[in-house]
């Protein structure tokens, strides 16, 4: 048969066709292999790459130790970024369910090879510090050695955290389970380094002007008694002037809260109507409620303006600490003798300090004495050197974190670099990612019993946009003909000896709607009171607990719809009594 025109053309295009397919099917499948193959290099790249950003993280807070960690680092993040970066890829990345999958990887690589050229510079930089410097020698603190790696940590910082929310903002929902596992983990990771890096950055710029570095500097130490819950920790029991220069620490005064009593006829400083429809003017009037307000920028300034008229001299600053915060620093420093002739131990500094102090002393002034002695024997070991460096930043983090540690500095631009950090003490910051209830008690017991009660705070999604919070408080008081009258009151302020009265304070979020509260256990027949503080809602729940009782509290309110939700709490002698997440109290 002899094609005719038409039936040839026809034939031609058919095999023009046929190769055209066969020529996309090849370049299909050399795509397929190209990004492939680059994708299987950029993983191996990647891996090793979040091995050693993981291992230098962990080194940050001695940035001399991490210079060896980077050596080879950046070849690996460089790589993969590379890979995962050419026209072909970024081609692939606009196709359908295969190319969300590419560009979380390319952006995972982009991310942690920004965090790389982030810590490199900042490695550089400390080359030759270490946290031996932090370590007084003849004295005094190098501040000028701290100072010179602000810029680098500044930059690592921002970079840094820039990376980490380029991760955090990928859309999780269309990837696999490896890619995602492989950018949740790098995430993680990034956000862990940012906040080291933060933390690094924040005290190379605050620590030096602290220690005197830009001139002499006075900080008033107030140190709380967890035994007697405020706010904040506890009442203010004893307080202490350290002055500093050039990196030079001196513990030129000290004081107890019996000192400061001609104070309290009149404020010393005028209140917020919104502050003062709460806790009335008992901030401003002792020492020992400069704590009671959850937010140390409101205490902070009473008790320096106390310090001044009782002393005649304004402090730069003012640090709030407690008797755990001195076990955490007591790791570092190991055993401290005391005149008394005890060994204040990491073990024992707690029970010492908070419990067999008042079995021992009946005079409250003996008691303030073996506290500022407690006290001036750790200052002394850190301004002496005796302390191991590391061991001193994790007992310093650890106390951080767990917000017994709060510092504010009169200086408003000194003060900014604490800016969201626990450190500053203040109210649960309001955001779009995360709600956060307040939990802050109170004694009125007018005791020391708040040493046998334990708080738990629970908190919980009960749908799209409610939820619910859990107060839990369990006495495991011993017989209180057991306890000195001192430590259970005595019943002068109407309580029956061995009860508990605790007034707790439960700020919901900015914004939320309180829709039921319930109780059980425990005495609450004073009920609810509250009011509105910095435009949040506050709850005050009274309740009277005896010996082996558990009083709970469980609320329901209606939230602006979070990722996250959590709680904070008063920080009480036993560091694991953590808010955590738990069950919903109302369901259905």
């Amino acid at each position: 048969m002899i094609d005719t025109p038409r039936s040839a053309s026809t034939s031609v295009g058919r095999r023009a066709f046929a190769g055209v397919v066969c020529l996309i099917a090849v370049a299909g499948l050399a795509l397929t292999a190209w990004i492939g193959v680059r994708a299987t290099l950029a993983q191996n790249h990647l891996q090793q790459a979040r091995v050693a950003v993981s291992a230098a993280t962990g080194v940050l807070d001695d940035p001399a130790a991490a210079t060896t960690v980077f050596a080879a680092l950046g070849d690996d993040t460089s790589a993969a970024r590379e890979l995962t970066g050419d026209p072909v890829w970024q081609l692939a990345e606009a196709l359908p369910w295969v190319g969300p999958q590419l560009s979380a990887v390319s952006d995972t690589a982009r991310a942690i090879d920004g965090a790389v050229g982030a810590l490199g510079p900042l490695a550089a930089a400390s080359a030759g510090l270490s946290v031996e410097v932090i370590r007084p020698v003849d004295g005094a603190v190098d501040v000028a050695r701290i100072a010179a790696i602000a810029p680098a940590a500044t930059a690592a910082a921002t970079t840094l955290r820039e990376s980490a929310d380029r991760l955090s903002a990928i859309d999780r929902g269309p990837l696999l389970g490896r890619v995602a596992k492989g950018v949740s983990d790098a995430g993680e990771l990034l956000d862990t380094a940012a906040d080291g890096a933060d933390a690094l950055e924040r005290a190379t710029r605050l620590v030096p002007a602290m220690l005197g570095a830009d001139g002499p500097r006075s900080t008033l130490v107030l140190f709380q008694n967890n035994a007697e819950w405020r706010s904040l920790g506890g009442v203010v029991g004893a307080v202490a002037q350290l002055d500093t220069l050039d990196g030079r620490m001196t513990l030129v005064a000290q004081a107890s809260s019996a000192d400061f009593g001609d104070l309290s006829a009149a404020p010393v400083a005028d209140l917020a109507a919104d502050v003062r429809s709460i806790y009335d003017t008992r901030p401003a009037r002792y020492v020992q409620n400069t704590t009671q307000v959850p937010d140390f920028s409101v205490g902070a300034p009473l008790a320096r303006e106390m310090w001044r008229r009782v002393h005649g001299t304004t402090v730069d600053a003012v640090v709030a600490l407690d008797p755990v915060t001195l076990s955490y620093l007591l790791r570092a420093t190991g055993p401290v003798h005391l005149p008394s002739g005890d060994d204040l131990t990491a073990d024992n500094a707690v029970r010492l300090l908070l419990e067999e102090t008042y079995r021992r002393y009946t005079d409250p002034r003996e008691q303030d004495a073996f506290f500022q002695s407690a006290a001036a024997a750790v200052f002394q070991a850190l301004a002496d050197g005796r302390v191991d460096p590391a061991a001193l930043v994790d007992a310093v983090g650890q106390a951080g974190r767990e917000r017994r540690l709060l510092v504010w500095n009169a200086d408003a631009t000194e003060q900014a670099v604490l800016e969201g950090s626990t450190l500053q003490g203040a109210l649960p910051a309001a955001d779009g990612t995360r709600s956060t209830f307040g939990v802050y008690l109170n004694d009125g017991t007018g005791s020391k019993m708040d040493y046998y009660l334990h708080p738990l705070v629970e908190t919980a999604w009960c749908d799209a946009d409610t939820a619910s919070l859990h107060v839990e408080l369990h006495s495991d008081a011993p017989d209180p003909a057991t306890l000195p009258a001192y430590v259970t009151g005595g019943g002068e302020y109407g309580v029956p000896v061995g009860d508990t009265l605790t007034g707790v304070y439960v700020y919901l979020p900015p914004g939320a709607e309180l829709l039921e509260r319930r109780t059980t256990g425990g005495d609450d027949t004073a009920g609810f009171a509250g009011g509105m503080h910095d435009g949040r809602q506050v709850v005050k729940w009274s309740v009277r607990v005896a010996p082996g009782e558990t009083a709970q509290l469980d609320l329901l309110a209606r939230l602006p719809v979070t990722p996250e939700l959590d709680a904070v709490s008063t920080p009480t002698r036993d560091g694991s009594e953590l808010p955590r997440g738990g069950e919903c109290r109302f369901p259905g």
